[in-house]
């Protein structure tokens, strides 16, 4: 069977192949990791899809290749492979175009030519992630070697070349070949002509922890998110008593039944996914000049992984699920995050996400969009507050339940009317429905 490059979200192309964990020769279960691989949304552990044999290894570590592309081969046993024709790798969208067979050689002939310096426009050499990267930084790439195949430049080799950059002593004199700007996000805070500083030495006794792999693609996410997206924040404060109040009706069934406890996230979920039906802009994607609007809310569950960083698993047709639903997907996925249990589809097609920081009863977040969407919201800590009530005898002060709904939005896609209306609509879903949840 083939190891393809899969799919790990909706605008996702690419991935780079990040380590083998297996070699060629090697046995392996079904569903045992043969290998890791990296996108600029996520890093992930690669599955194999049967029992047998790895009988070809097709693209070695640190190429990027397209999605379904022919990563390896498993066979049932060794023999099998003498006797099957190798398979075609997709390969065109980082190969050569007058190397077709370059997917068949052996991992050590590819690898030499991967390495070896390819006389070609750096256009043509540039991985699309790579590309982006490059363009963020304004980067003058004549003396980048490419490890990928052909000689070409990927993410990781741009990434390489910057952090050199950065840790390089400046010279007297100008380089031929520098950083010549800052990253865009920092663009306005720095002078016009002058190139980022080189960061200083750590401390004598400071500890040095090196990113892991998610942390460094969420640090990579959010800075372009934050350089292609006009964030604009609003917030709106929430009284959640009718929420809480069936909460703690149904609490001790809830989790002798579910397994988990029924929190604020699935009522904020539902409200949200209904409060979208009237306000479809924002459960969208912004592609060049026009605003793809989506048929179904597929919600991203952000899902903090500690030191790790965090990932964005997505909840498929969130918008036909009751609460109850919603409560057993949102724990469940977020149970496969932390165990890393998560498959590529889990990531591929969200709409608007949810982040919660709330658990540690945070006042107000400003989060960053997952690009492409255009918006996000982040449910901050309930607490008990006074309150003015409106009753049959006037006015009168109560104790309720408050918290903060803080939505970060794409200026790009809506405006800031059109974003407070359905704030305002998802505040007033949360405080006026008859909430009713099935144990």
């Amino acid at each position: 069977m083939n190891v393809l490059m899969p799919q790990l979200g909706e605008t996702v192309t690419e991935g780079t192949v990040a380590n083998w964990q297996k070699k060629v020769g090697d046995k392996v279960a079904a569903d045992e990791i043969i290998l890791d691989i990296e996108t600029d949304k996520v890093s992930m552990e690669i599955p194999s899809p049967s029992n047998g044999f790895i009988t070809q290894i097709l693209v070695p570590a640190g190429t990027t290749v397209a999605v379904g592309t022919v990563l390896a081969v498993v066979e049932s046993s060794m023999s099998a492979a003498a006797s099957a024709p190798a398979p075609v790798a997709k390969t065109a969208a980082v190969a050569p175009a007058a190397a077709p067979a370059a997917a068949t050689q052996p991992v050590a002939t590819v690898t030499a030519t991967a390495e070896a310096a390819v006389a070609r426009d750096s256009h043509q050499r540039l991985s699309p992630a790579g590309r982006r990267l490059a363009a963020e930084y304004r980067l003058d790439l004549k003396a980048v070697n490419g490890s990928g195949r052909g000689g070409r430049i990927t993410r990781r080799n741009v990434l390489e070349f910057i952090q050199q950059q950065q840790a390089a002593p400046a010279p007297a004199a100008a380089p031929r070949v520098a950083v010549v700007a800052a990253a865009p996000a920092a663009v306005a805070a720095a002078p016009a002509a002058r190139a980022p500083a080189p960061a200083a030495a750590p401390p004598a006794g400071a500890k040095t922890v090196p990113f892991t792999r998610i942390r460094k693609l969420t640090a990579e996410h959010m800075v372009r998110s934050k350089a292609t997206s006009p964030h604009v924040l609003q917030a709106v404060e929430v009284d959640f008593h009718r929420v809480d109040r069936v909460r703690q009706s149904v609490r001790d069934a809830w989790k002798t039944r579910h397994g988990h406890s029924l929190t604020y996230l699935p009522f904020i979920a539902n409200a949200v996914c209904r409060a979208l039906e009237d306000f479809p802009n924002l459960n969208s994607s912004v592609h060049g000049d026009s605003l793809v609007l989506h048929p179904s809310v597929n919600l991203s569950i952000a899902v903090d992984l500690g030191a790790e960083g965090l990932v964005a698993p997505v909840i498929k047709n969130a918008d036909r699920l009751s609460v109850a639903q919603l409560a057993d997907a949102i724990a469940e996925i977020a149970q496969r995050s932390r165990a890393g249990k998560l498959k590529p589809d889990d990531f591929a097609g969200g709409t608007y996400t949810l982040s919660n920081s709330g658990t540690f009863g945070t006042l107000i977040t400003a989060p960053i969009i997952n690009q492409p969407q255009v918006a996000i919201l982040s449910t901050d800590g309930v607490r008990k507050k006074p309150v003015v009530i409106e009753t049959s005898e006037g006015d009168a002060i109560a104790i309720r339940p408050v918290g903060v709904l803080a939505q970060s939005f794409d200026h790009r896609a809506v405006d800031g009317a059109y974003s407070a209306a359905f704030l305002d609509r998802v505040r007033k879903i949360i405080e006026t429905s008859n909430w009713v949840v099935e144990v």
